[in-house]
């Protein structure tokens, strides 16, 4: 923070509130059906991205450098919702609406970097497909470990400090329109908009990001699964193969559009979207991708198949083939 107070000046004082308060979901019919729901969603993201984990690191076999960024995949959706749901719980469910300003960042710091890295996460996977479908001869000297490692440990640096520089800008403002934040969490943009001096660069860092961590990876995604529609539709001869390489791929965009079609469609008509259709979107947007990647993406894979039933036959359980 040093940085800031250098360029801002050293005697500039920034007023911040002891606490704000989250007031989200007020107002929404049935909403209590909403929290069970949430839980739920929690319940089943923990399981289901544990033993997706546990399964890759108990099977050799499966420590190749499509499984690596599979398993950061897991890990990234087990952190964000474990970032994310209880609080939310806890704050609604009990009642426990005021929030520490501290407390406040913090929580505004785990929920973005996770959410962005799991944006940045579809791009590594996509990057997979893409090479693995269309470059098959040059596949084991594209995907490496090397470079998948690099790859993700550059994306997380990425979001880290992207995310801290929005933290970093938040504390430069001073908050006495209100220190009410209509949102489920700590958002971002609601924060920068309840300031009284400048907040133009929290705003150019908040539409900065948008263009990072959103457009480019879905750009890019985009961009991938046309050359891979092509290259299937003009390059592989048998139908056998097209229907394998569309089903191969079908998983992942499904989950890209749940992921990004809520969150876009949100920022995009922003001004136009109620605001309690806003926070519903955006919540749902950030919960249900981490449940359903062990279901769509991982559990359909034939090798995570296989080496569950390995696993299990390897601890007495008997696995009967109907």
């Amino acid at each position: 923070m040093g940085l800031f107070n250098f360029a801002l000046g050293r005697n500039i004082t920034f007023v911040h509130p002891p606490y704000f308060i989250i007031s989200g979901f007020s107002g929404i019919s049935h909403i209590s059906y909403y929290y069970v729901f949430l839980f739920f969603v929690y319940i089943v993201s923990v399981l289901g991205n544990t033993a997706v984990m546990a399964v890759i690191l108990l099977d050799k076999n499966l420590r190749t450098p499509k499984y690596v960024a599979v398993f950061n995949l897991a890990w990234t959706d087990l952190l964000g919702s474990t970032a994310q749901v209880p609080k939310v719980l806890d704050i609604f469910v009990f009642n426990h609406r005021l929030i520490s300003y501290n407390d406040c960042m913090t929580f505004l710091f785990f929920c973005y970097t996770c959410l962005s890295m799991q944006a940045l996460n579809l791009v590594v996977l996509s990057y997979y497909r893409l090479v693995a479908i269309t470059f098959p001869l040059h596949y084991h000297m594209k995907v490496t470990h090397r470079f998948i490692f690099s790859l993700i440990g550059f994306f997380w640096v990425f979001t880290v400090i992207v995310t801290l520089i929005a933290v970093g800008l938040l504390t430069r403002l001073s908050i006495c329109k209100s220190v009410i934040i209509n949102s489920y969490f700590c958002d971002h943009g609601k924060i920068y908009k309840l300031a009284c001096n400048d907040n133009t660069p929290s705003f150019v860092i908040g539409e900065l990001s948008t263009i990072l961590i959103l457009w480019f990876p879905l750009i890019f995604i985009l961009i991938s699964y046309t050359y891979i529609t092509y290259t299937s539709l003009t390059k592989m001869a048998s139908v056998r193969e097209r229907v394998k390489a569309f089903k191969t791929c079908s998983g992942h965009l499904s989950l890209v559009a749940i992921y990004f079609l809520p969150i876009l469609i949100t920022f995009t008509f922003n001004k136009y979207i109620p605001i309690n259709n806003r926070i519903i979107n955006l919540s749902l947007s950030s919960v249900i991708p981490p449940m359903l990647n062990p279901f769509i993406y991982v559990l359909q894979t034939q090798e995570i198949k296989q080496s569950v039933k390995t696993l299990l036959k390897s601890n007495g359980f008997n696995i009967h083939h109907h």
